[in-house]
């Protein structure tokens, strides 16, 4: 019974909170379905040659709503390569929810970030509404650095699902709460106002200044913070789309990396290019595409980085695909890509798992979501 009244009020919190989320309203314009390449960058190759079995750090990074054809879009718009060539292992994931075949975001975030397959809707909590520790939690507790980076409100159903317990993805101010129940040593994305124009008329802001945090919403001063503990709140809400944010995932990821690496006993973040989705509800290719680029050029800090320091596990994979996509033309050499969808909500198919570094080799073949998430916390805790 409780069960079934769960999933009543996760379908009634669901309803309000896509009422709220503006981004899919599917696309009328035509010339939107296809994209003529003006974003391209060189490709590095990078050697996959860890110096331990074991990753002392893990740097997890979720391209919300990206599918194979998502992947191939962005691979095409840049001229037949993408950083994601030099992942050698590679696997599927599939995304069932414990409510619905297809699922959700939170409870797509939740799987991932706990080991527990939930409800829709869900943030950290099962399908009892019980809270589990998630794989940065658990990185905390083992002394290790933790962070988040989205292009969203950080308060939005993938991070949040990585920092907070509630029953329902829609409880922004109360997600925004949870962040200061834990030691998060640095977060950067959008939603401010959820910390600072809330119902209980609280700032909490000035409560994480009181923790230590430098807290900025400019990305030229968050990059430039070297040390100590962060929060980067770039938007009101969401962030502008990539044409109008500019570079600021890789410039956050890079960022991120740089501060929780001082941390002698490793550290954990996810990275989320959170817009990739929106760019599918939207049935807009050239969303898809310039978000696909832009969370590709993110992966490549974080292959820099870890290739550099040899103990860096690296995995990315998806929490759904968004929109059916299909590429239905192209051309590699000038970067044009045209996409086709067949509707504009989240499909029920499996997505890709990449992995890069010591233990990338546990993320192979077809997994449920919620063993990747099993597995990571795993080696984030230095289990065998």
């Amino acid at each position: 019974m409780k069960r079934i009244l769960v999933f009543a009020f996760a379908l009634a919190v669901s309803t309000a909170s896509f009422a709220q989320e503006n981004y899919k309203t599917i696309t009328k314009e035509d010339s939107l379905r296809t994209y003529h390449g003006n974003i391209s960058y060189p490709v590095k190759t990078y050697p996959d040659a860890p110096k331990t079995k074991k990753p002392k750090n893990i740097i997890f990074m979720i391209g919300d709503g990206m599918g194979t054809a998502q992947i191939y879009a962005g691979l095409t718009a840049n001229h037949g390569h993408l950083f994601l060539d030099n992942f050698k292992h590679v696997g599927f994931s599939k995304t069932r929810s414990a409510s619905d075949y297809i699922t959700d975001s939170a409870a797509g975030g939740t799987a991932l970030s706990s080991g527990y397959r939930t409800y829709n809707g869900a943030i950290g909590v099962d399908t009892d509404t019980v809270a589990h520790k998630t794989m940065l939690e658990i990185a905390e507790d083992k002394g290790k650095a933790t962070g988040l980076v989205s292009t969203s409100a950080i308060t939005h159903a993938t991070p949040a699902s990585f920092i907070a317990h509630q029953p329902s993805r829609n409880m922004y101010e109360a997600i925004a709460g949870d962040f200061l129940k834990t030691d998060i040593d640095v977060f950067i994305g959008g939603g401010y106002k959820h910390f600072t124009d809330r119902k209980d008329g609280k700032d909490l802001t000035v409560d994480l200044k009181k923790k230590g945090y430098t807290v900025l919403q400019d990305m030229n001063d968050i990059e430039k913070v070297k040390s100590g503990k962060l929060a980067g709140l770039t938007a009101a809400e969401h962030n502008p789309v990539a044409s109008k944010r500019g570079d600021m995932l890789p410039r956050a990821t890079e960022t991120a990396l740089n501060i929780l690496s001082k941390n002698k006993k490793g550290f954990f973040i996810m990275v989320e290019g959170s817009q990739i989705d929106w760019g599918g509800h939207q049935n807009n290719t050239n969303y898809v595409v310039e978000e696909m680029l832009d969370f590709d050029q993110a992966i490549g800090k974080a292959l820099e980085f870890a290739a550099k320091d040899g103990e860096t596990l690296i995995v990315i994979t998806a929490d759904h695909e968004t929109g059916g996509m299909a590429i239905t033309g192209g051309d590699m050499e000038t970067g044009m890509v045209q996409g086709s969808f067949i509707y504009g909500h989240h499909t029920g198919v499996m997505v890709p798992v990449f992995a890069f570094g010591p233990g990338a080799d546990e993320f192979t073949g077809i997994m449920k979501n919620e063993d990747i998430g099993k597995k990571l916390i795993q080696l984030v805790s230095g289990n065998e």
